[in-house]
């Protein structure tokens, strides 16, 4: 079996509920130990990598946090520059 890759940003459901009813986490930190938020009430867990690929029942949506060049927003628009950084100061 292929091994799963996860990344920052995705959403997966759990096979267990959370005690708050929902089963839907928020991945926050990826590596040895995955770090997840619960969509629901915010809580924060901290899960070796093993327990959490055992756990995770299907990814729900993909991250937003992918590789350059996937057109997303640039944070300073498109044709807009800060005068510091083009050196035009007004």
């Amino acid at each position: 079996m292929a091994p799963k890759h996860y990344s920052v940003g995705d959403v997966v459901r759990m096979k267990k509920q959370h005690p708050c009813g929902n089963n839907e986490w928020e991945i926050l930190r990826v590596g040895m130990d995955f770090r997840i938020r619960c969509l629901k009430c915010g809580r924060q867990v901290m899960l070796p990598r093993v327990k959490f690929e055992k756990n995770v029942k299907a990814i729900i949506r993909s991250g937003e946090n992918g590789s350059a060049g996937n057109g997303s927003p640039d944070p300073l628009g498109s044709s807009e520059l800060s005068p510091r950084l083009t050196g035009k100061m007004d």
